[in-house]
Parts: structure tokens; sequence; C-alpha cells
């Protein structure tokens, strides 16, 4: 079983051209239909703007561009993106600036707290999900039938290590309770895999790595340049390669091991053809790192303090976690370590483009 990944090269002032050659490469033509609705499920990572945190202006724009100009129709293209117990989809959508791209091209944005949600029984086994919420699994009604394209970026993650296109449907397949999934984080994200088998005709995955997130992911992360997008119907085989970018050894990651073994995608780089321009020798030499609040919420959900996990986690008092995540990231790192690492950001030319967007499409 071999998959293939279409990986490019980019710079500023070329992405989102470089975007349509990616999906080109990948085969867009001839992986998705044209004649049926297509979620573009978006990426927030904060509600805030950071680097590498969130799916990037540019990314936004040559995705949707892209499938314009392959004759996709604006009506049956939905951007959509989830809420989290401390994220906002709207103002989010505002503050990573995808609101003028989707009004300039005339696209919709979808908040998925605002669509009808339904349980639904999937025939697949799965691992955790259906232990971890015995009453049933709600999704949004909208995504059984549809295609969905993911917009992840190239990071790392706390809890999974990294993440990309599998993680990326944690936050649309999910409801706002789905941090009840982290501690077992690593199975879930199978179940994810599986549960997308049921649902979805075809999955696309376009991560952006412009600009990658080092360190204590999602959020609080350092963002380094990396000048790569990459694209692939495996969603298993594009975190794989992502995760060799960032320097670590795929197999070791558990979700892509456990997703590799029971054949729902390709994690062993041996397997996958690398098509376009040549990143066989990338290395970012990244290494993961736990925020004060994952590591917090790790010591309460598997660590010594997890005798304390049903109060803390599953019981009204669940109201101190958030709060204490937004005054963490929010009140404290935001405006002092972050805020110093967005300016100096913006003296990039990745940073020039994102601060461009700003009136680019303006009225």
């Amino acid at each position: 079983m071999r998959s293939r990944v279409a990986a490019i090269l980019t710079k500023p002032e070329t992405v989102v051209a470089d975007y349509r050659r990616l999906l080109d490469l990948v085969g867009v033509i001839d992986g998705l239909d044209r004649n049926t609705d297509t979620l573009i499920k978006l990426n927030l990572s904060w509600t805030k703007y950071f680097p590498a945190c969130s799916s990037q202006p540019w990314q936004v724009e040559g995705v949707v561009k892209s499938l314009l100009d392959y004759g996709f129709a604006p009506d049956r293209l939905i951007p959509i993106e989830n809420k989290t117990v401390v994220t906002n989809p709207r103002e989010g959508a505002r503050n990573n600036l995808w609101f003028p791209i989707l009004e300039h091209y005339g696209l919709n944005f979808t908040p998925l707290p605002e669509v009808e949600w339904m349980v639904y029984r999937f025939n697949s086994p799965l691992l955790k999900l259906n232990r971890i919420f015995p009453e049933g699994i709600e999704i949004p009604k909208m995504f059984v039938g549809r295609q969905v394209i993911h917009l992840p970026t190239i990071k790392t993650h706390g809890h999974s290590t990294t993440t990309g296109a599998i993680k990326n449907a944690f936050g649309g397949l999910l409801k706002e309770v789905r941090h009840y999934a982290h501690k077992y984080i690593h199975e879930v994200l199978v179940d994810l895999v599986l549960m997308q088998n049921e649902l979805h005709p075809k999955v696309l995955a376009v991560m952006d790595g412009a600009v990658c997130g080092d360190g204590a992911g999602p959020r609080t992360m350092i963002p380094r340049p990396g000048n790569v997008l990459l694209a692939s119907f495996d969603s298993v085989a594009i975190d794989a390669v992502a995760a060799g970018i960032m320097g670590f050894d795929p197999l070791s990651i558990p979700y892509l091991s456990m997703c590799h073994e029971r054949k729902l995608g390709v994690a062993d780089k041996r397997q996958i053809d690398v098509i376009g321009d040549d990143i066989s020798q990338m290395n970012l030499h990244f290494q993961t790192k736990k925020s004060l609040v994952i590591w917090g919420d790790q010591m309460l959900r598997r660590g010594p303090l997890r005798f304390m996990e049903k109060i803390a986690l599953h019981s009204p008092l669940v109201v101190w976690a958030p709060l204490a995540s937004n005054i963490y990231h929010d009140v404290l790192w935001y405006p002092t370590v972050g805020r110093k690492i967005i300016n100096q950001f913006f003296q990039t030319d990745w940073g020039k483009l994102f601060t461009s967007y700003k009136t680019k499409y303006e009225k």
C-alpha cells in the first residue's frame, strides 16, 4: 500500500499561485466531485491571530481561488469552523482575516455551533469515543455525505506531539465537550479517521507550512519559516510527512502508527511517494513542549492529580478550566511573550504578507 503527498516549496510573493500548483499536483479535478457540496474545514486554534496557529489567510485564498478556477460553484463551497471552550469562530474568522477573503470570493462562513447537530451511530468499531460519549456521538448533520477539505498548519501539539489533518477533524466532528477526549487523544484521533471514512466520500488535506509552529503547540509556539505546502487525499500520510519535516519519526507517534497498523492510511515514509519539489532533506528539529495549561490538564487526567479528574473536569466546576486557560493565554502570555514574538514575525516577509491582507480586500 502506497500513498501520495504533493509538496511545493513556496515564498510570500508566489504563495497563492503555488497553492494552485499544489492542487494541480495532488489531482483535485479527478479527486473531488465538483457537483457535490464541499466542506472547507478551517483550523482555529486561537481566537487571536498567532503565526502558524490557525489557517493562514494566504492558505484560505489559495485554496478557495483555485477551487473556483476549477469550476466549483461558490454556493457549493462551505467554509466552516467550530467552537471550543476557549475559541469563538466568528471572532476568530475576523482576527485571522478569513472574512474579507471569503467575502471577496462570494463565500459565506458557517460557524458549526449555529448548525443542526445529530447523534450518529457509527458502524466502525471505535476505540474510545463510544465509551467517552456513551449517550451517542453528536456530529454536525451537514457533514453526512459531503466531501471535506481540511486546512491545517504544520505545528506541534502538547497532547498529540504533532497536529495536522487528522487532528483538524477533532474540531469539526465533536462538540464543545471534546476536551473529554484529551485523556485518550491518540486513540480518539484513530476514531476520527474511522468516522470520516463513513461520513465523507472524499477527504483532502491542504496543509500550510509557510510558517510552522515549534514548541508548546497548538498556541504558545515559536514560529519558524518552513516555506512548504503539502496536500494529500491520505490524512495519515500528510501528517506523517509533516511530522518528518518537523523532525519526528512518524511511526514513533502513537496515533500515526495505530492508523498505519489498521491500514487507515500510510505513516511509513518508505511507502509514501512525495511528488513535486524535493523536501527529502527537510528537518526543522522541532521539539514538542507542554504549555502550562496542557501540563495541568494532563496532571488531572493521567498524572498524580487524576483522583480529582471527575470533579475538576466532568462536573459543573469545570468552568474553572476555560477561565484559567483564557487568563493564562489571553491575559498573561499573549500581551507579553506572544506580542514580542508577533512583532518580530511582522518584520519578516511572511509577516508583511499577513499585514497586507488587512487592506488587500477592503471595500
